[in-house]
């Protein structure tokens, strides 16, 4: 019997598979599609992917090479992902090889062996912890491990060490000691269907609004087959409890859901609030695990061991044995686009998914995407509103500070630091908001004009003070701060602009009896700092909390009644048209931190441009009026959602090849670009980063189909032309960004 082709998708960035003979020695019943398998590619031996079993083959049959082994008794990858991963392909337009790769955690792309996971085991407070706990002098010199075991106490079934880092800062550490004392003791955790049943011990439900009521009930009636439910819902309306209550209804049925987040890091409070309440072990998936860790976890999801899997964009990709239930939650933001390698968009794969499982998908957000709610008007969507906060309170009403000729203390106007004040001498707490990390965005000489300027990309430096470095926040490049200019040498060197480190340094002075909690990728870099920061936040240990974006992503703080937004003007005026877009979520999910509990809150934006229609519309009419209004001049401009968009990105050591190259590939596109625009080629609005320069080639067409037809033909001509072989070139369909 002749033996079977194999089509093997090889990790690399070319458009095609390759053609391999099975191992030798290999049982036909272990090749099936989706099985890893070992073959030598080139001089190296790597783990690729089988995608079908094929008849014959283009090459010459003689010349093709055996594969070494089949990884797998069963697929690695189950048929529903296969179908998922291969129409993400095609309509991304991306090399097999690396799509296919994307789906599987670090390890399994090794070669290691996807063994049965393991499901971790539980500290349990002893006998002798809780007479510690009763005995008030054993732990008065240890309030961490009295918080731990205060904790542990209230957990009768005991609870994960992932589960206890928000509790205490180095929990890890504090549970050896009180292992150590004999205090905790870890126990094996009960099997799923034990879990289930032992519901006394989950948190209770919140009582639900009619609105809550209303969406939970549309989507329930639909579980059984696809629909996109769009769950507009205001900051603090109560979204989370919606996706929980049908989390709930999923699991019931003994099926899985599958939440996909922005960034797990950055929201503990929604991880610990699904520990409290769903039963099972939680499976969570993102950048921030060990290796082993996200392998563990993608396989209690492939099993069916974890009902409930929640993970940042490439979750998406998770296996799920009975999937119920998707959700994307925030499904406005840009994190969900993948901005380099394969760019693929996780709330549309989402969409995708749910279709072809046949299951419907919840997008969350306050502030929903234009395409979303485009979407929704069309028919396309459902759309489910949540229009009123939990408990009866209000959206903070939205002032604008106007600070022309006003003198500025670090960027502080003297209205916002009275309101300020007033705020915090009745206990309350102030969130400002400031879009910028380290202490300033460029460092410059008083004597001759010069700046800190990345030697690598067009951009400046940034000085972080404590640190003492000027790090460039595009390329990652750093070095120490210049004790004198490097042109002039004149020591007269001073920091322009303001950062959040700028901004601690000056509210020390003004408040220096506040306690402040500074929040960004810079002050939360160590594992665990962040729900320190958050658990001292809450306890009112810090009343002055300042902040990036990070502090804009679905945090709780009850008791913050005022919101400053430093800086409003950075974003009135940016060159991509999604960029008020984009202003208007982060004001409003800003906004949204205030006023979220029974005490009313106040929102004030410092600008120097008052009269920008886009901050009108945001504090006279809300995001709706908004929304409306851009999506009218995107129609009358066609632009997305109304056209449809591919990005061809080059770059090369110098400016002149990437150009080059793109007019090559324009002049190849030229012919068959039938209803079609072409629009460049163009430096990148960053010509210069790490190196290297970057152009852009925009494609746009009225109809999606006519671009993917278009763009079959022209990567094909793309890659056997090859203009320069030294240009990397990468295509981007339906770009968010063109930075």
């Amino acid at each position: 019997m002749t033996s079977p082709i194999l089509r093997i998708a090889v990790p690399s960035p070319l458009y095609q598979t390759f053609d391999y003979l099975p191992p030798p020695g290999c049982d036909p019943v272990t090749l099936q599609p989706g099985v890893r398998v070992r073959v030598p590619f080139g001089r190296r031996v790597i783990v690729g992917f089988l995608l079908e079993l094929g008849a014959d083959t283009t090459l010459d049959p003689a010349l093709l090479r055996p594969a070494e082994a089949v990884l797998d008794v069963e697929p690695a990858l189950p048929a529903d992902v296969l179908a998922l991963l291969n129409w993400a392909q095609r309509y991304y337009h991306h090399p097999p090889g690396e799509v296919f790769a994307t789906a599987l955690p670090v390890l399994l792309r090794q070669g290691e062996a996807a063994a049965p996971p393991r499901i971790p085991p539980l500290w349990r407070i002893t006998p002798a912890g809780c007479a510690a706990l009763a005995d008030r002098s054993a732990l008065r010199r240890a309030p961490a491990q009295r918080l731990l075991l205060e904790h542990l106490a209230q957990c009768p079934e005991g609870a994960e060490t992932e589960a206890l880092r928000p509790v205490v800062h180095a929990s890890t550490a504090i549970l050896r000691a009180l292992h150590d004392k004999g205090w905790v003791a870890l126990v094996a955790p009960p099997l799923h269907s034990e879990a289930v049943t032992a519901s006394a011990s989950l948190a209770q439900p919140l009582t639900l609004n009619a609105a809550q009521t209303t969406a939970i009930a549309a989507v329930a009636a639909e579980l059984d087959r696809f629909g996109v439910f769009l769950l507009e819902g205001i900051t603090g309306s109560g979204k989370t409890e919606v996706y929980l209550r049908l989390i709930e209804a999923v699991l019931a049925q003994g099926r899985q859901a599958l939440v996909l987040t922005p960034e797990i890091g950055l929201t503990p409070q929604l991880l610990a609030r699904f520990r409290e309440r769903l039963p099972g072990p939680l499976a969570v998936l993102h950048s921030g695990l060990s290796d082993r860790e996200r392998l563990n976890a993608w396989l209690l999801a492939r099993s069916g061991t974890a009902r409930a899997i929640i993970g940042t964009r490439s979750a998406i990709f998770a296996p799920l044995q009975s999937p119920g239930l998707l959700i994307v939650d925030e499904e406005h933001d840009a994190s969900f686009k993948q901005q380099d390698g394969f760019r693929y968009h996780a709330r549309d794969l989402a969409v995708v998914r749910a279709h072809q499982l046949g299951i419907p998908v919840v997008l969350g957000s306050a502030t929903p995407a234009l395409e979303s709610i485009n979407n929704a008007q069309s028919g396309r969507y459902r759309l489910l509103s949540l229009p009123e906060r939990v408990g009866g309170g209000s959206p903070p009403p939205i002032e604008i500070l106007d600070v022309r000729r006003q003198p500025l203390t670090e960027g502080l106007s003297l209205p916002l630091l009275a309101r300020m004040r007033l705020h915090l001498a009745r206990g309350e707490q102030v969130l400002l908001f400031l879009n910028r990390r380290g202490f300033a965005p460029v460092l410059f000489c008083h004597e001759c004009g010069w700046l800190s300027q990345c030697q690598h990309c067009d951009a400046r430096m940034t000085l972080h003070l404590r640190r003492q470095r000027l790090i460039c926040h595009h390329c990652g490049d750093d070095r120490a701060v210049d004790p004198a200019c490097p042109l002039c040498g004149s020591v007269d060197l001073r920091p322009i602009g303001q950062g959040t480190e700028r901004l601690e340094t000056a509210l020390r002075r003004e408040f220096p009896t506040v306690g402040i909690a500074r929040m960004d990728r810079d002050s939360t870099r160590r594992r665990g700092s962040l729900e320190t920061l958050l658990t001292e936040i809450h306890n009112g240990d810090r009343r002055l909390l300042i902040g990036t974006q990070m502090l804009a992503k679905g945090h709780h703080f009850p008791d913050v009644t005022l919101v400053g937004i430093i800086d409003a003007d950075q974003g009135l005026y940016g060159v991509d048209f999604r960029a008020s877009e984009r202003l208007a979520q982060l004001i409003l999910q800003v906004a949204g931190r205030a006023g979220r509990a029974d005490k009313p809150g106040t929102v004030l934006i410092q600008t120097h441009h008052p009269d920008h229609p886009l901050l009108h519309t945001l504090t006279s009419q809300g995001y709706p009026a908004f929304a409306a209004a851009a999506l009218a001049e995107r129609r009358e401009a066609l632009l997305p959602p109304f056209a449809y968009q591919a990005l061809l990105r080059a770059e090369a050591v110098d400016s002149e090849r990437a150009i080059a190259f793109l007019k090559a590939a324009r002049a190849l596109a030229e012919p068959i670009a039938d209803g079609l625009e072409l629009l460049g080629p163009a430096p990148a609005p960053m010509e210069r980063r790490a190196g290297r320069y970057r152009a852009h080639l925009l494609l746009q067409a009225a109809r999606r189909q006519d671009l993917h037809r278009f763009l079959d033909r022209w990567i094909d001509q793309l890659w056997a032309q090859r203009p320069d072989r030294a240009v990397r070139w990468a295509l981007d369909i339906d770009p968010i960004a063109l930075y």
